[in-house]
């Protein structure tokens, strides 16, 4: 019985007997990044780092394939089984809970999901708090905790403006730094939850491949 990343493979490759492990990496810094700990493991393909158009990279030798992708995306290609294994942030594992296997945390692309408001902000317990966010479910279940009702306004752009010109009381977004709240007078009022860099794989491709995966993830980490 073929893995489901098995029948994915290109004509090319699946006619030469290949089994290619694919991998999703995100686009950017992190990602490239990344791509570092790959080739140290073992796992090399100088062309992914290349200025070329191709969507594709491949070591035909090692047998490994690797793909750049929106780093919200990544996690939908590995779900799917298009990819085999792929690096996405805690953030995305958190808010659209993909049915992936989280094989280690990389330590890498550290950062916080917060609570930020106005500074001096106090709120009112007696009325619904409104947050805006791009990460609804996040909100959703730090508040369902506390027992608070919110009014979740989903927004995609700069979420530091909502509370500055009253749209919404707090927002809940990712802090690095925390420069930009402190250039528009924002503070945090707390840490829902510290984020970083996590290495997952499609549930179908660990089982026929998890010492490899493992292997991997050890590597990645440091831990071999």
């Amino acid at each position: 019985m073929k893995a489901e990343w098995e029948t994915r493979l290109p004509e090319a490759h699946a006619g030469q007997g290949k089994k290619y492990l694919t991998v999703a990496l995100p686009k950017g810094r992190l990602g490239e990044k990344v791509y570092g700990r790959f080739a140290a493991a073992g796992y090399p393909c100088p062309e992914l780092l290349s200025e070329s158009r191709k969507l594709i990279f491949e070591n035909e030798e090692l047998a490994v394939r690797y793909f750049w992708a929106k780093p919200s995306d990544v996690a939908i290609y590995v779900e799917r089984g298009a990819a085999d294994i792929g690096v996405a942030g805690k953030d995305i594992l958190l808010e659209y809970e993909p049915d992936v296997y989280e094989l280690a945390d990389l330590e890498t692309g550290r950062c916080r999901m917060c609570v930020a408001a106005p500074e001096g902000f106090a709120p009112d317990d007696r009325r619904t708090l409104r947050v805006a966010t791009k990460f609804g479910r996040i909100a959703r279940a730090h508040y369902a905790k506390k027992g608070r009702d919110i009014d979740i306004i989903h927004l995609n752009g700069s979420i530091e403006i909502a509370p500055i010109i009253g749209l919404s009381d707090v927002i809940v977004d990712i802090v690095e730094t925390g420069t930009t709240l402190r250039e528009n007078h924002l503070e945090v009022l707390e840490t829902i939850v510290p984020l970083s860099a996590r290495l997952i794989a499609n549930r179908a491709s660990y089982f026929f491949r998890k010492e490899q995966m493992d292997r991997i993830a050890s590597g990645l980490s440091g831990k071999d």
